[in-house]
């Protein structure tokens, strides 16, 4: 394993280092907002009794909210992507910036600023000659566990579509890359680490010495490099013209290896550039939310998928409504199909080998008489989507004792360690074939067809109808044997999403 993470340190080294940077970027841009707005916030409080109490209960609630949650009720304001990562983690760096500004002022001896008072000094020269240098290095502790705190909460950012080294570990997790994932977390510990480091040598020079304006410049000095990075990520966010198409895909590796394919074929075949955000975390709830708000132009999506979760149809899907479909996607969400794949990764249930002998399980009917003696593993949409969970239990009349929610990268694990019984598979799932699983006959023809294709917005399309003739080559062009096999190079054979996509096109003679 060692041997193995150094070897992607050094091979995968600029992708890293790209992270690292996006990582650095999120975090000071929130950690700058933080220290201002917090900072004012705490001074005022100080200064104004009677908000300590109000002021500390909401931020203090708000610190309360799971990660996860904040970024779901944040996306319909601000939509996917750094925006709202950065919102997030400001908005949970605020308590220790806002608490420690308030207690530092507060614990200021109150015979000092008086003192100052009878020489003449003004309400404004006692708070900022006064009681804000001798409260610094209490402001500073409060400064140095925010920052450490939102360095290594960033990672949650790859979540929705943002950057950073999160990216490395939920990519890693999915595609069963080990070394992907550690050296990505390594990186976020080693940036908290130095972080730490140097800021607490700064909080240590301010404890040391009685004249603090100094090291105030400095930490203002902090803060001005911090804000000079937001106006920098803001100008090349603004920079990018229409001459970029934006591509999101799914936290699966299959949308790994459509997303390089995408991108290579678009940029070989047109003067476009391709920004590829992969493994957006929530796949097509927030994939769709960044079509619509024009975050994302282009992605890999599943018919079956967009009948049910996207329409919110609650028909079973079959090929012969794709016309409906496209016609509903385009006088809804002004969006078009544009190129079918040619696999059909539809949706199946496996049970581990051992269990499905024991019981005689060979259908997914005969779940259902021994279905309360089982653990049943999905990813977490699965359970929220209308062809989901439940109606596939209303369906087969089941009630598993048991259910677990597991990462798409994480089930054949915990099948293979026992954790579940039963899990829902792709057809074209990379490690199914080496699975100790039996894969059940879906008897009452549950699952609806999952053809693959991709969903563009017209406004793009019109704007650059050369993406249209780049894209017809990947029609009709992967068979669902091909896909499983090139998943299985990634996952089981620790190849890269990049290669196996590229290989894969010039051995169809799409590439040159």
């Amino acid at each position: 394993m060692l041997m193995d993470m150094l070897e992607l340190f050094v091979t995968r080294k600029d992708f890293l280092w790209d992270l690292t940077l996006q990582h650095i970027e999120i975090s000071l841009a929130a950690i700058a907002i933080a220290v201002v707005f917090g900072g004012i916030v705490g001074i005022l409080i100080s200064e104004y009794q009677s908000a300590v109490k109000p002021t500390l209960g909401v931020i203090n609630f708000l610190y309360t909210i799971p990660s996860i949650s904040m970024l779901g009720f944040l996306i319909p304001f601000s939509g996917v992507g750094n925006a709202t990562a950065i919102i997030a983690l400001t908005i949970y760096a605020l308590l220790p910036m806002v608490k420690n500004t308030h207690t530092g002022l507060a614990n200021v001896d109150k015979g000092i600023p008086e003192a100052a008072k009878g020489m003449g000094s003004t309400r404004r020269q006692i708070l900022f000659k006064i009681k804000i240098p001798l409260a610094m290095p209490v402001i500073m502790a409060g400064i140095r566990s925010m920052v450490t705190m939102t360095i290594a909460l960033a990672g949650i950012a790859s979540f929705i579509g943002a950057g950073g080294l999160g990216v490395a570990i939920y990519r890693g997790i999915t595609t069963n890359n080990s070394a992907l994932t550690i050296d990505g977390s390594l990186l976020i510990a080693l940036l908290a680490i130095i972080t730490d480091l140097l800021l607490g040598d700064l909080e240590k020079r301010m404890g040391r010495h009685t004249k603090k304006i100094h090291m105030q410049r400095k930490v203002f000095v902090i803060i001005a490099l911090a804000l000079v990075v937001i106006v920098a990520a803001c100008a090349i966010n603004a920079s990018r013209g229409s001459d970029t198409v934006n591509i999101a895909t799914k936290p699966m590796t299959e949308q790994y290896i459509l997303g390089a394919m995408l991108q290579d074929v678009i940029e070989q075949d047109t003067d476009l550039k391709v920004n590829l955000t992969q493994g957006v975390g929530g796949g097509t709830s927030n994939i769709q939310a960044g079509m619509e708000s024009g975050d994302f132009d282009l992605y890999p999506e599943y018919t079956g998928t967009g009948w049910n979760q996207v329409l919110k149809r609650k028909e079973l899907y079959s090929e012969s409504m794709f016309d409906k479909l496209e016609s509903k996607y385009m006088s809804k969400y002004d969006m078009t199909w544009a190129s079918m794949y040619g696999f059909n990764d539809t949706y199946g249930i496996a049970v581990r080998k051992e269990v499905a002998d024991r019981y005689g399980i060979e259908t997914y009917s005969d779940l259902a008489a021994v279905d309360s003696n089982l653990t049943f593993g999905a990813e977490a949409d699965f359970y929220e989507r209308e062809d989901g969970y439940k109606a596939l239990c209303r369906k087969y009349g089941l009630s598993f004792g048991k259910t677990m929610d597991l990462d798409i990268g994480l089930k054949y694990k915990a099948l293979a360690q026992k954790k579940i019984d039963v899990m829902i598979i792709f057809t074209t799932d990379g490690q199914l074939s080496q699975a100790d699983a039996v894969v059940l006959k879906d008897n009452k023809g549950f699952f609806p067809s999952y053809q693959c294709g991709n969903v563009i917005r017209n406004t793009v399309l019109d704007e650059h109808p050369e993406l249209q003739t780049a894209l017809d080559k990947l029609t009709n062009i992967i068979t669902d044997e091909e896909m499983a096999q090139m998943n299985y190079q990634v996952e089981s054979q620790g190849k890269e999403p990049t290669d196996v996509a590229e290989k894969f096109l010039k051995s169809k003679g799409v590439l040159k």
